[in-house]
């Protein structure tokens, strides 16, 4: 009764949403502990055995762009297809297979198995971005449009939540093996890396028997069964590139999306690699990252009322304000006690800032269109992941300083906070509501 309280007090009022929510439960530990943790350190100091330091650096910062990059070239294809056929879940279902498949394969990932370890961490890294796209197009068929704020935070709350509690059962597992019966050794890792695949499949499970499938727009399947819903969607994809101009304020939206969230993967990805460089050590580190998960988990349901009560670009302002102080802070930071304040207050708006911006871009495509456009969303969020750690590797070769490369991602959340300025929300709803219109009708257009 608790739990169901608790789930409805997040926005997750019906049973549908409660199962949807549980796939960010079930995906978001994954992040936390093969992408943002245990893997990384593991495969440093164990599967990288052997190689020159830089040379494993290098190769697991090229592995981590194969994985991003590959999903994000047949995203947009991918999710028009599920946009003609009733294929969404099961897309996200084949991701899933592969992703968690590829996680419990860590398990065989000993000393010096570097390539081994390189190539299941592609694999869990499509099956991860992948299955992204389907879930995120989920949202507008079982949201109604004055819950999106609130639903997607707290899918995300739940997701932060489920993430610090498989987190800490693995850190728990590696530091302290004699605590459950195993020796010394890789195997207490190897274990925590296998066990994230079993977890990410196993609460996977909800969504699938629970979600209904959305059909899609009675325009869309005649004609994908006319043409083919592979050609369909080559053809929707190119034409939505092209015509994007007609959905002004969610190409603007995306443009902004694209530019804030770099800065906010660059904080992600390069806070431990800076943190490290000034000297905190790793114990700390790995505990700001806990610290992030569970600070988040109150403060993305806030966030969620923040935007409800405010409006979600307000919120969005908030949230680009507090990552402004963030990097100008990080410029400054000298102390463990310096870097555990900058995640805590990372933790008040990373799951926030994340959550509204699905919800608000949910809010201004056409629902039957969800799969296309949140290919093209997942797409600005895996260039996101790319260009902000190259400037800043970039800024510290002109510089020879990490503080000016930290400080520099200034310029992502200002730029994107001018963009952002410039989307006229309504005008955006109003626009995907009457194309929604004549979708239902039986007319394809933009």
């Amino acid at each position: 009764m608790f739990r169901r309280v608790s789930l409805d007090a997040l926005g997750l009022h019906r049973p549908e949403l409660r199962a949807w929510a549980m796939y960010d439960w079930a995906v978001t530990g994954m992040w936390a502990v093969i992408v943002a943790t245990v893997f990384p350190i593991y495969f440093q100091t164990v599967a990288a055995d052997g190689l020159a330091s830089e040379v494993a650096t290098r190769n697991f910062a090229l592995a981590t762009a194969l994985g991003i990059v590959l999903v994000a070239v047949a995203a947009p294809v991918l999710g028009a297809i599920t946009d003609q056929r009733p294929w969404k879940k099961r897309f996200l279902a084949a991701f899933v297979v592969l992703g968690a498949s590829a996680a419990v394969a860590l398990f065989w990932v000993d000393r010096g198995d570097w390539v081994l370890g390189l190539s299941l961490f592609i694999l869990v890294n499509i099956g991860a971005n992948g299955s992204a796209i389907f879930y995120d197009a989920l949202l507008p068929h079982l949201a109604d449009r004055d819950e999106l704020d609130r639903v997607s935070a707290g899918a995300f709350a739940v997701g932060y939540l489920g993430a610090g509690l498989l987190l800490v059962v693995a850190l728990l597992v590696i530091e302290q093996p004699g605590w459950f019966g195993l020796p010394e050794g890789t195997l207490p890792a190897r274990l925590a890396l296998a066990s994230v695949g079993i977890w990410w499949a196993a609460f996977t499970l909800p969504l699938l028997l629970r979600v209904p499938e959305p059909p899609p727009a009675e325009a869309l399947a005649v004609e994908g069964e006319h043409r083919g819903a592979t050609a369909l969607a080559a053809a929707r994809v190119l034409g939505t590139v092209r015509d994007l101009r007609s959905y002004r304020d969610a190409a603007l939206f995306l443009l902004a999306f694209l530019i804030y969230n770099d800065g906010v993967g660059t904080i992600i990805r390069m806070a431990a690699v800076y943190g490290a460089e000034v000297g905190i050590e790793q114990g700390a580190l790995i505990g700001a990252v806990v610290l992030v998960q569970f600070v988040g988990v109150p403060a993305t349901f806030l966030f969620g009322n923040l935007a409800s009560s405010w409006g979600a670009k307000r919120a969005l302002f908030a949230g680009l304000a507090v990552y402004m102080g963030v990097t100008v802070l990080g410029f400054f930071m000298t102390s463990a006690v310096h870097f555990f304040v900058l995640a805590f207050l990372v933790g008040l708006v990373q799951g926030g800032t994340q959550a509204i911006s699905r919800s608000l871009f949910a809010a201004m495509i056409p629902r039957s269109f969800s799969g296309e456009f949140f290919g093209f969303f997942s797409v600005m969020e895996k260039f996101a992941g790319m260009v902000g750690p190259l400037v800043f590797a970039l800024v510290i070769a002109l510089t020879g300083s990490s503080r000016i490369a930290i400080l520099s991602i200034f310029t992502f959340f200002a730029v994107g906070a001018v963009l952002l300025a410039m989307v006229d929300v309504e005008e955006g709803i109003r626009r995907a509501d009457r194309d929604e219109v004549g979708l239902q009708r039986g007319r394809v257009g933009t």
